[in-house]
Formats: C-alpha cells, structure tokens, sequence
C-alpha cells in the first residue's frame, strides 16, 4: 500500500451506529497508521467543529447523509456513503459495508485515488440528461401522485406520462421508484422532507 496516499490524513466517521462506527475507526486506524479517525454519532458532534471542513473524507451512514443532504451536497467530493450491499446512489461514492475486510480495505483505496485525481478520473458519460417536463412527472412521482395525477396537474395525457415515466426509468437505470426518489433528493429536486 502506498502510504503517501494517506500522508496526514483526517477522517469523520458519521454513524449512529456506534459498534459499526468503532468497527470502521479500527479498521482504517490499521490500514492507514498515520491517519487521524474521528467517530461522531450524529452532525450535531461534527457541526460544532471549527476545522470540519479540513477532513480529507466523510464517512457517513445512509440514514445520516439523506437526513443532512445539505450540510453533505457542499463536500460531496470528500463524503462516502456507507452502505449495506450494493446499493448505488447517483452522483456519490459509496462503500459497501456488508464485505470482508480485504475487499472494503481495496474499495476504500480506489475511491480515495479517484476522488484526489491521483487516478485518471473518467468522464460520466452516463449521467442522465432529464427533460424539464421528465423532471416535473418525476418530482411528482416522488411526491406519490399516481400516473393518472401526474397527467390531470401537467394537463397532459395518461399515454405521455407512461412515455416519459419509461424514458425517466431507462435514463435513470432504475430497477424501482425508490432509485428515482434517490436521484430526485440527491440532485436537490425533491427534498426529503416533502417526502416524509
């Protein structure tokens, strides 16, 4: 491991999961020696923080992040979001937690030599190009208006809004509504407490 990488390196962990928490602040104590790992509970330990800003990364659990989109959208780059299995959330980084320790040590690297350009970072071609009127059917989908809603408040027909509902799935490479909710809140067209 190339240990230059790491040279003085600050970490937050942000779980409310606290044996989770102290699991990861382990791990990466062993992996990466010279790195300083903090382990808060909540934002409101870390929003107290003068230097919050100067972490190299933010590991923050799912139900953390979604709860506090906005404090994480202004360091997206730096934020990882710890996940349970292969979930994929457009736009972030995410780690999966639910593997060995080998596999997640490889995750963690590759996503630390992306994220400072130490790798070729790759153009995302496959960044979703939504129309306007595909973004307001999919605001008000997530909002829970049924197809037959979404046409009586856009004033356009039932066959229109399956068109653009396909065309919102097949952009968004979603498998069900809750992958577009995602993309909806983590690009700020929704926000989650509309949702709640």
């Amino acid at each position: 491991m190339n240990h230059d990488l790491f040279e003085s390196m600050r970490i937050a962990i942000i779980d409310d999961n606290i044996l989770a928490g102290i699991g990861l602040q382990h791990m990466l104590e062993d992996m990466i020696p010279m790195a300083e790992v903090t382990l808060c509970q909540n934002t409101g330990e870390i929003n107290g923080m003068k230097d919050f800003h100067q972490f190299a990364h933010y590991f923050v659990s799912s139900r953390i992040y979604f709860s506090n989109i906005d404090l994480f959208r202004s360091y997206s780059k730096k934020t990882i979001i710890l996940v349970n299995g292969d979930r994929i959330i457009k736009g972030m980084r995410t780690l999966n937690v639910c593997q060995n320790e080998k596999k997640l040590a490889h995750d963690f690297i590759a996503l630390h030599r992306v994220g400072h350009g130490e790798e070729k970072s790759r153009e995302r071609q496959d960044t979703p190009v939504l129309s306007p009127r595909e973004i307001q059917v999919m605001i008000l989908l997530c909002k829970g208006c049924i197809n037959k809603e979404v046409g009586e408040k856009l004033n356009i027909s039932l066959a229109t809004v399956m068109t653009h509902r396909k065309n919102i799935i097949a952009k968004l490479h979603a498998r069900s509504l809750a992958d577009i909710i995602i993309y909806a809140v983590v690009n700020g067209y929704v926000n989650i407490e509309e949702l709640l």
